[in-house]
């Protein structure tokens, strides 16, 4: 199934970061995302401030949804976003269908 798809399930402590491997795999879905040893990022530009605000509005409902929550980084018109899982200091899959539905808002 696409990652768009699908939806973020909540980690418990024990879990373990994903493999580089399988990042690497689950990035490539997502590939206006940059790939981090712990964090994947993403950067985009918008017209006005207004826009960018519209947009991180939409993000902020998605992650409540969703349960898994980006960081939010705004300049202005541009929106820097940084997703990890941090209770267990790395990347999951989670990470990625969030980026994956992120990227859904933007069409």
């Amino acid at each position: 199934m696409p990652l768009n798809q699908e939806h973020c399930v909540p980690y418990q402590g024990e879990t373990q970061p994903i493999s580089k491997a399988d990042a690497q795999k689950y990035g490539a879905e997502v590939p206006s995302w940059t790939l981090h040893q712990k964090s994947i990022e993403r950067e985009i530009k918008f017209k006005t401030f207004g826009d960018a605000m519209d947009f991180v509005n939409k993000v902020a409902q998605l992650a409540e949804k969703e349960g898994h929550h980006p960081d939010i980084y705004i300049f202005y018109n541009k929106v820097k976003l940084q997703l990890t899982t941090r209770i267990i200091g790395g990347l999951t899959l989670n990470d990625f269908i969030l980026a994956s539905r992120i990227d859904e808002l933007l069409k």
